[in-house]
């Protein structure tokens, strides 16, 4: 549909514009995504008409009930015997206990049924299919209780919940292999959309006849849409694992009515299709907006209201007569400052069915599936916007802007009223240290009470003093880029941080009882298999220490609008990317003279990692984790101990 035909279908209406702001599959299952929380707060502040929903939870929810597990059971009867799988056997022979619990589960894991929890860990009340046998490497030598080293004699409650996540699992196994290949809880459909230069395999798919998944979300899409009647969809897709949901929904609203202006934003937009040339993306979508979306979406409400010629919108995508894709940033006017973005809202959202799940025993991951966490940011991008991993040369990072600790805890104590809970993620890239101490002050001012964490850089100024001031407004935990363990790289990486620096500002946190975990990266370039041992090493003595009680590794990815994408000279690499075709840009495969198996190590920092963060391993040498011969560490013995005397 073209720009023309869209904003005279919107302005057909003399009533101000409906506006329903979406989350689409897949995202969280234990509280929502805050894109459309912050929308729809921002567009009622300017009275617009502003709903919102989450069809990510309503589409699990479907699936995860007697009659979505009925229809799962009679497609399976209609499969030939030969491409069942040990999860669809599993499930089948299973089946009445499934149909049986599939309910109580959903309501415990919604704290809406507690004492459910005292059958859960009983293991005779759950079906056990596959994902339990994880369980079994964590049985002792006498063969006790599986799951006491991770929650000790009382963890009733955590015990059930774990168990009960593993039955989801099992149930989300029995969608991918029987229902959908593509299917998961938090990344579906990701292969369609991440770094995928061609649209080709996204019109494919949508292309394709419903499976039982995509015949649920449109049904789900239409019940919505009857439920709301926008004028206007806005949907917001943060991830790669988002992105084919969202055009199945568009797909479903164009179908049910065309006149309905459909408008894609978010995260994954913000990153991957700054360059969009692809005009079968507005066969879906009318407009397509980048970055920040306050004032892009103000623009284009004034230009569907006749009010602004089409040259005047901001930042936004969209096929023009002759089918070409064009973008216009022609407004005059600046972003929204932070300080007056508005309160975001969950007004509409159904927090109450939220999915509190405890899939990984990592402390710090649990964090981000288990319990509703309310979602806020301290500030716009950030501060220090340096690290040459990170995509600093865009909007969400470049353009730092903060609020003050007044308004900040304004819309704390608003959110606190409107939702009843007092649990706050802060999901900055890097939260400032004035900012926080200043809203930590403010907090402790004025009484208010809440348990917050957030993401943080281990920079000298959080000292002792001030890490207790944010554990005494609330902080439970912090995490923070350590990356790669050496000083060398993290020069390199412009991290503004050394090793020494790390271990003493992470002591200073958990010796204010802050939980602490560290994002570790392995393959950066020029990276040697001496750096990743003196890494791990470096990683092994801060455990030992008491400094760090969570971690996880991940590979280096190169993006292009990181400083490595955008001057690989200066790393000493040479990039390989792909051909581009008009759709996705974002991650970008480049060559390493190292010629380091950096895939084959990232095995074994795992596995060490793993037994470090449960005190296992310790005190041994940190090349028994390695699959093969490595080099002793470089790294005196007591570096971290003799780096903290320093302080």
């Amino acid at each position: 549909m073209s720009s023309t035909a869209s904003s005279s279908g919107a302005s057909a209406t003399t009533r101000r514009p409906r506006v329903l702001s979406l989350i689409p599959p897949m995202t969280q299952l234990n509280t929502p995504y805050p894109s459309t929380a912050y929308l729809t707060g921002f567009l009622r502040l300017h009275g617009v008409e502003a709903v919102q929903d989450d069809l990510a939870l309503k589409l699990v929810l479907d699936l995860l009930s007697r009659d979505g597990l009925a229809a799962i059971r009679q497609q399976i009867d209609a499969m030939p015997e030969a491409v069942i799988t040990a999860p669809i056997a599993s499930f089948i022979e299973q089946y009445p206990r499934y149909d049986a619990t599939i309910a109580p589960v959903i309501a415990f894991l919604q704290g809406r049924d507690s004492t459910l929890a005292q059958r859960i860990v009983t293991r005779r009340f759950l079906p056990e299919g596959p994902r339990f046998a994880t369980l079994d490497v964590y049985v002792d030598d006498d063969g006790g209780d599986p799951l006491a080293w991770a929650f000790g004699a009382l963890g009733l409650a955590d015990r059930a919940r774990h168990l009960a996540t593993l039955y989801l699992n099992d149930l989300a196994d029995v969608l991918r292999d029987a229902i959908d290949p593509r299917f998961e809880f938090v990344r579906y459909a990701e292969k369609l959309a991440a770094s995928q230069p061609s649209f080709e395999p996204l019109a494919a798919a949508l292309a394709a006849p419903h499976n039982l998944v995509d015949a649920r979300l449109q049904a789900l899409t239409l019940e919505t849409v009857h439920q709301h009647q926008p004028d206007i969809v806005l949907i917001s897709v943060p991830f790669p694992g988002a992105v084919y949901a969202a055009f199945r929904i568009a797909q479903a609203v164009k179908r049910h009515d065309a006149r309905i202006v459909t408008v894609l934003g978010g995260g994954y937009v913000n990153t991957e299709l700054r360059e969009l040339a692809e005009p079968r993306v507005f066969d879906h979508f009318d407009f397509v907006t980048l970055d920040s979306g306050e004032r892009p979406l103000l623009a284009l409400l004034d230009h569907l209201a006749g009010k602004r010629p089409r040259d005047a919108l901001k930042r936004t995508f969209l096929r023009d007569a002759d089918g070409r894709v064009v973008k216009f940033d022609g407004a005059p006017e600046a972003d929204i400052p932070f300080d007056e973005v508005g309160t975001p809202t969950w007004d509409g959202l159904p927090i109450d069915r939220y999915l509190s799940l405890l899939d990984m025993l990592n402390p710090m991951h649990r964090l981000w599936s288990d319990g509703r966490w309310n979602k806020l940011t301290v500030a716009h991008g950030c501060y220090w916007k340096k690290c040459s991993f990170c995509d600093v040369s865009l909007d969400y990072i470049s353009r730092y802007d903060a609020a003050s600790a007044t308004t900040l805890v304004d819309r704390i104590e608003a959110i606190i009223a409107e939702t009843g809970q007092t649990g706050f993620h802060f999901v900055d890239e890097a939260a400032p240290p004035k900012v926080l101490k200043a809203l930590a002050q403010e907090l402790i001012r004025r009484g208010v009470s809440i348990s917050w964490w957030g993401n943080i850089r281990f920079e000298k100024s959080f000292n002792p003093a001030l890490c207790q001031l944010l554990a005494d407004s609330g902080c439970i935990a912090i995490s923070g880029g350590l990356e790669v363990a050496s000083d060398r790289l993290l020069e390199l990486m412009k991290k503004g941080v050394s090793v020494a620096q790390v271990a003493r500002v992470t002591q200073a946190f958990s010796e204010a009882g802050i939980l602490v975990h560290a994002y570790l990266m392995y393959g950066f370039p020029t990276q040697t298999v001496q750096d990743t041992v003196d890494a791990l090493e470096y990683v092994r003595q801060l455990f030992e220490e008491g400094c760090l009680q969570s971690g996880y590794f991940h590979r280096f990815t190169c993006t292009v609008h990181s400083p490595v994408g955008l001057n690989p000279d200066e790393y000493g690499v040479r990039l390989d990317p792909p051909p581009f075709a008009g759709f996705a840009k974002n991650d970008i495969n480049f060559i390493d003279p190292t010629g380091v198996d950096h895939d084959a190590l990232g095995v074994s920092l795992n596995k060490a990692l793993y037994n470090y963060m449960h005190g296992i391993g310790l005190d041994t040498d940190v090349r028994r984790w390695f699959l093969t011969p490595v080099p002793k560490p470089r790294v005196p013995k007591r570096f971290i101990e003799s780096a903290l005397a320093a302080r």
